[in-house]
């Protein structure tokens, strides 16, 4: 019997089925964790969170299955429709929003309620696989490659004026998918250059960082002589890439931190840095907080109290008594750090580093363009998600309120990225009969 003849059981990549069920697992237990203060307390308590966890995850394994059941060329046709209903709805949470924590992203029905912005990841990745797949897209030129950022950026923008960074950061990711069938590296280094740049601006005052910005390019013309005279081009380049860097650092940075950041946000990327906000930066009205990094020092009190091999499961006291804020949520991996300790946690690390080895490797295999971008897509915003929490729970970027997948309390959260994975199995399965 041939591949594409057999059922749909025997051509599902069950690793990642197990991988997943494996991590969801984990979560529960985690959030479980946290909420009880002994056994003696009654499971199936329908108003704590790990039941409505579970209620979600029963909603995500019903939701897998009709994927499952559905025939893989819906996805791509479906895709572009699919896109503008996740813009419709990003656009009606400023209509019919409702306020959580500042951020007006979520919609409400009653009891029930979801986040435009998770589900809208899906719809992107859908829409992105679908233009860069079509016959008429030749992702070599500026035309294409611009119309694939705006898919992206998009939903990006509207996502931003919800007050939603940390959610908005994630479509980024989308980039290492677009990278991955063409994107030229001078992106990827224009973008770690401006990284580059930004993190100087914080941590250097201003007219040192200009004088050396400007000595950097003095000491390339000095280097480089000797071609410049034959290509005058370089000359372009290099001044073009001073005057640059000179109005990110002394002019657009300083902007978005006093004029464009909350208060908030820059407090937790200068408590991240380990330094205070600097007057300039402090909006008029707005009290600093000395207590900014509260949140990444409990955190990483809980994780590092687990030790080696950690308390034990439902032994932990930093989280069993709501000393970490968030912690079913952003922080759920200290959980998992106090009650398991280093053995736990590298283990909880490998799954994701498995998980996130077997979607390349499915991504990988696919005959069909749709198939591979969508997988790569899959796969950035699952590195995104994991490596951004995992940072953050640990001091090592700002906390920006990005979820750890599968792990964390939510139920949009669980969903959309269920509803990503099965989607990936659903083509995989008819990688043999699916072309461009």
């Amino acid at each position: 019997m041939s591949i594409a003849r057999k059922p749909i059981t025997a051509r599902i990549d069950w690793p990642v089925i197990f991988l997943y069920l494996a991590l969801v697992t984990i979560g529960i237990s985690a959030v479980y964790s946290v909420e009880y203060i002994s056994f003696d307390e009654p499971f199936f308590d329908m108003s704590k969170s790990h039941m409505k966890q579970l209620m979600w995850l029963a909603i995500s394994l019903v939701t897998g299955l009709i994927i499952i059941l559905t025939d893989s060329k819906f996805f791509s046709s479906v895709a572009y429709l699919s896109y503008l209903v996740g813009i419709l709805l990003l656009l009606a949470t400023f209509a019919v929003g409702s306020e959580v924590k500042g951020s007006h992203s979520f919609i409400k029905f009653g009891s029930f309620s979801f986040q435009p912005g998770e589900l809208c990841k899906i719809f992107t990745a859908l829409a992105l696989a679908r233009f860069l797949s079509a016959p008429e897209t030749n992702f070599k030129t500026l035309k294409d490659r611009l119309i694939a950022s705006a898919i992206v950026l998009v939903p990006c923008l509207i996502i931003i004026k919800q007050n939603e960074t940390g959610l908005a950061l994630v479509y980024f990711a989308f980039f290492l998918a677009m990278y991955r069938e063409g994107l030229p590296n001078a992106i990827l280094a224009i973008g770690f250059s401006t990284a580059g740049i930004v993190l100087a601006t914080l941590l250097v005052e201003r007219l040192p960082l200009f004088i050396i910005i400007t000595v950097i390019p003095i000491l390339a013309f000095w280097l480089l002589w000797k071609q410049i005279k034959r290509n005058k081009l370089i000359i372009i380049i290099i001044a073009g890439a001073w005057l640059i860097a000179v109005l990110f650092s002394q002019v657009l940075v300083p902007y978005v931190f006093k004029h464009v950041f909350q208060g908030y946000q820059t407090e937790r990327i200068y408590s991240m840095l380990g330094q205070d906000v600097p007057q300039e930066y402090q909006k008029p009205g707005t009290v600093v907080k000395k207590d900014a990094d509260y949140n990444v020092r409990q955190s990483k009190i809980a994780i590092g109290s687990g030790g080696l091999v950690g308390k034990g499961f439902m032994h932990g006291t930093q989280t069993k008594y709501s000393f970490v804020p968030e912690q079913n949520t952003d922080f759920v991996f200290c959980g998992v750090g106090e009650q398991f300790g280093f053995v736990g946690s590298s283990f909880l690390v490998l799954l994701y580093v498995t998980l996130l080895l077997r979607i390349v490797f499915i991504a990988e295999r696919q005959r069909s363009l749709f198939s591979r971008v969508y997988a790569y897509c899959v796969g950035a915003i699952l590195f995104f998600h994991f490596a951004i929490n995992l940072s953050m729970t640990m001091g090592l970027a700002p906390v920006i309120g990005i979820t750890l997948p599968m792990l964390s309390y939510g139920g949009t959260s669980l969903l959309s990225f269920s509803i990503l994975l099965f989607i990936m199995l659903r083509l995989d399965a008819d990688r043999h009969m699916l072309i461009r």
